[in-house]
Protein backbone atom coordinates (compact mmCIF):
# COMPACT_ATOMS: atom_id res chain seq x y z
CA UNK A 1 0.00 0.00 0.00
CA UNK A 2 1.35 3.48 -1.38
CA UNK A 3 1.86 6.41 1.52
CA UNK A 4 -0.98 8.92 1.66
CA UNK A 5 -0.47 12.37 3.38
CA UNK A 6 -3.41 14.62 4.11
CA UNK A 7 -3.49 18.26 4.71
CA UNK A 8 -1.05 19.24 2.62
CA UNK A 9 -2.88 19.63 -0.08
CA UNK A 10 -6.81 21.97 -0.50
CA UNK A 11 -9.27 21.79 -3.18
CA UNK A 12 -11.22 24.95 -3.03
CA UNK A 13 -10.58 25.05 0.96
CA UNK A 14 -11.46 20.97 1.44
CA UNK A 15 -8.56 18.65 2.54
CA UNK A 16 -7.23 16.02 -0.24
CA UNK A 17 -5.51 12.94 0.11
CA UNK A 18 -1.99 12.97 -1.91
CA UNK A 19 -0.50 9.52 -2.58
CA UNK A 20 3.18 9.07 -2.79
CA UNK A 21 5.87 10.49 -1.09
CA UNK A 22 6.63 14.05 -0.08
CA UNK A 23 9.44 14.87 -2.61
CA UNK A 24 12.24 17.42 -2.14
CA UNK A 25 15.01 19.24 -4.03
CA UNK A 26 18.23 17.09 -3.85
CA UNK A 27 16.05 14.03 -4.29
CA UNK A 28 16.88 11.57 -7.34
CA UNK A 29 13.76 12.00 -9.66
CA UNK A 30 11.73 8.87 -9.39
CA UNK A 31 11.18 7.14 -12.97
CA UNK A 32 7.23 6.65 -14.39
CA UNK A 33 5.75 5.21 -17.09
CA UNK A 34 3.05 8.14 -19.04
CA UNK A 35 1.60 7.66 -22.61
CA UNK A 36 1.83 10.06 -25.09
CA UNK A 37 -0.61 12.09 -27.25
CA UNK A 38 0.57 9.09 -30.01
CA UNK A 39 -0.33 6.32 -27.16
CA UNK A 40 3.77 5.56 -26.86
CA UNK A 41 4.85 4.88 -23.21
CA UNK A 42 7.22 7.69 -22.03
CA UNK A 43 10.15 7.44 -19.17
CA UNK A 44 11.96 9.45 -17.29
CA UNK A 45 14.89 7.96 -18.63
CA UNK A 46 13.34 8.99 -23.02
CA UNK A 47 14.59 12.57 -21.85
CA UNK A 48 17.85 11.64 -19.96
CA UNK A 49 20.89 14.73 -20.38
CA UNK A 50 18.20 17.36 -20.98
CA UNK A 51 17.05 19.66 -17.92
CA UNK A 52 13.11 18.74 -17.42
CA UNK A 53 10.32 20.72 -16.59
CA UNK A 54 7.33 18.78 -15.67
CA UNK A 55 4.23 20.63 -15.11
CA UNK A 56 1.60 19.05 -13.31
CA UNK A 57 -2.15 19.77 -13.49
CA UNK A 58 -5.57 18.16 -13.26
CA UNK A 59 -7.05 18.70 -16.00
CA UNK A 60 -6.16 21.14 -19.07
CA UNK A 61 -10.02 22.01 -19.66
CA UNK A 62 -9.76 23.91 -16.53
CA UNK A 63 -9.37 27.61 -15.76
CA UNK A 64 -6.58 27.37 -13.96
CA UNK A 65 -4.76 24.53 -15.51
CA UNK A 66 -5.20 26.27 -18.78
CA UNK A 67 -3.28 29.66 -17.70
CA UNK A 68 -0.79 27.68 -16.50
CA UNK A 69 0.05 25.46 -19.34
CA UNK A 70 -0.02 28.63 -21.61
CA UNK A 71 2.29 30.50 -19.17
CA UNK A 72 4.32 28.07 -19.64
CA UNK A 73 4.98 27.23 -22.97
CA UNK A 74 5.68 31.36 -23.46
CA UNK A 75 8.24 31.02 -20.97
CA UNK A 76 9.70 27.60 -22.31
CA UNK A 77 9.77 29.30 -25.99
CA UNK A 78 12.60 32.27 -24.51
CA UNK A 79 15.21 29.14 -23.17
CA UNK A 80 14.89 27.69 -26.62
CA UNK A 81 16.36 23.93 -26.40
CA UNK A 82 17.98 24.16 -22.86
CA UNK A 83 14.53 22.38 -21.48
CA UNK A 84 12.63 19.71 -22.46
CA UNK A 85 9.23 20.54 -20.88
CA UNK A 86 6.38 18.40 -20.36
CA UNK A 87 2.69 18.43 -19.17
CA UNK A 88 1.40 15.83 -17.03
CA UNK A 89 -2.09 15.59 -16.10
CA UNK A 90 -4.75 12.43 -16.14
CA UNK A 91 -6.62 13.78 -18.53
CA UNK A 92 -7.11 11.20 -21.81
CA UNK A 93 -4.35 11.91 -24.73
CA UNK A 94 -6.80 13.14 -27.26
CA UNK A 95 -8.10 16.06 -25.04
CA UNK A 96 -4.14 17.20 -24.16
CA UNK A 97 -3.68 16.84 -28.06
CA UNK A 98 -6.94 18.76 -28.75
CA UNK A 99 -5.92 21.23 -26.35
CA UNK A 100 -2.72 21.91 -27.79
CA UNK A 101 -3.77 22.53 -31.09
CA UNK A 102 -6.56 24.66 -30.16
CA UNK A 103 -4.22 26.60 -28.23
CA UNK A 104 -1.11 26.64 -30.47
CA UNK A 105 1.37 24.71 -27.88
CA UNK A 106 3.76 23.26 -29.74
CA UNK A 107 6.76 22.98 -27.14
CA UNK A 108 5.57 21.49 -24.19
CA UNK A 109 5.30 17.08 -24.66
CA UNK A 110 2.00 16.36 -23.42
CA UNK A 111 2.32 12.72 -21.28
CA UNK A 112 -1.40 11.22 -19.64
CA UNK A 113 -0.78 9.23 -16.17
CA UNK A 114 -4.25 7.54 -16.91
CA UNK A 115 -2.47 4.03 -17.57
CA UNK A 116 -1.03 3.30 -14.68
CA UNK A 117 -1.03 6.42 -12.62
CA UNK A 118 3.15 5.93 -12.00
CA UNK A 119 3.47 9.39 -12.08
CA UNK A 120 1.06 10.55 -9.46
CA UNK A 121 2.40 8.09 -7.33
CA UNK A 122 6.06 8.42 -7.30
CA UNK A 123 6.07 12.45 -7.39
CA UNK A 124 3.21 12.08 -4.46
CA UNK A 125 1.16 13.99 -6.30
CA UNK A 126 -2.51 11.43 -7.25
CA UNK A 127 -5.68 12.69 -5.32
CA UNK A 128 -6.96 9.58 -4.19
CA UNK A 129 -10.23 10.83 -2.22
CA UNK A 130 -12.32 12.44 -5.04
CA UNK A 131 -14.93 10.20 -7.16
CA UNK A 132 -12.60 10.16 -10.05
CA UNK A 133 -8.56 10.25 -9.44
CA UNK A 134 -6.68 14.00 -10.28
CA UNK A 135 -3.31 15.46 -10.11
CA UNK A 136 -2.16 17.46 -7.51
CA UNK A 137 -1.38 20.90 -9.17
CA UNK A 138 2.78 21.17 -9.34
CA UNK A 139 5.99 21.53 -10.60
CA UNK A 140 9.59 19.63 -10.71
CA UNK A 141 12.07 20.49 -12.21
CA UNK A 142 15.15 17.68 -13.08
CA UNK A 143 18.52 18.42 -13.78
CA UNK A 144 20.89 16.32 -16.28
CA UNK A 145 21.51 14.21 -13.82
CA UNK A 146 18.08 13.11 -12.94
CA UNK A 147 18.08 15.05 -9.68
CA UNK A 148 15.04 17.37 -8.30
CA UNK A 149 16.29 20.87 -8.31
CA UNK A 150 12.82 22.18 -7.42
CA UNK A 151 9.25 20.65 -6.32
CA UNK A 152 6.31 22.42 -5.85
CA UNK A 153 3.30 21.08 -4.59
CA UNK A 154 0.88 23.76 -5.02
CA UNK A 155 -1.45 24.47 -1.48
CA UNK A 156 -4.34 25.11 -2.69
CA UNK A 157 -5.37 23.22 -6.16
CA UNK A 158 -7.62 26.50 -7.46
CA UNK A 159 -4.35 28.59 -7.56
CA UNK A 160 -1.75 29.37 -10.20
CA UNK A 161 1.97 28.12 -9.05
CA UNK A 162 5.00 30.28 -8.30
CA UNK A 163 6.21 30.65 -11.91
CA UNK A 164 8.88 33.08 -10.90
CA UNK A 165 10.40 30.00 -8.36
CA UNK A 166 10.14 27.38 -11.27
CA UNK A 167 11.67 29.40 -13.73
CA UNK A 168 14.57 30.77 -11.68
CA UNK A 169 15.34 26.83 -11.20
CA UNK A 170 14.80 25.93 -14.71
CA UNK A 171 17.36 28.82 -15.49
CA UNK A 172 19.67 27.83 -13.07
CA UNK A 173 19.67 23.99 -14.26
CA UNK A 174 20.58 24.92 -17.50
CA UNK A 175 23.24 27.53 -16.87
Amino acid sequence: MAETRKGEVTMKGNPIELVGPKLVAGEAAPDFTCVDTNLGAVSLKDSAGKVRLFNVVPSLDTPVCSIQTKRFSEEVNALGDKVTAFTISLDLPFAMKRFCADNKIENLTNLSDVHNHSFGEHYGVLISNLPIPLLARAIFVVDTHDKLTHVEIVPEIATEPNYDTALAAIKAATA
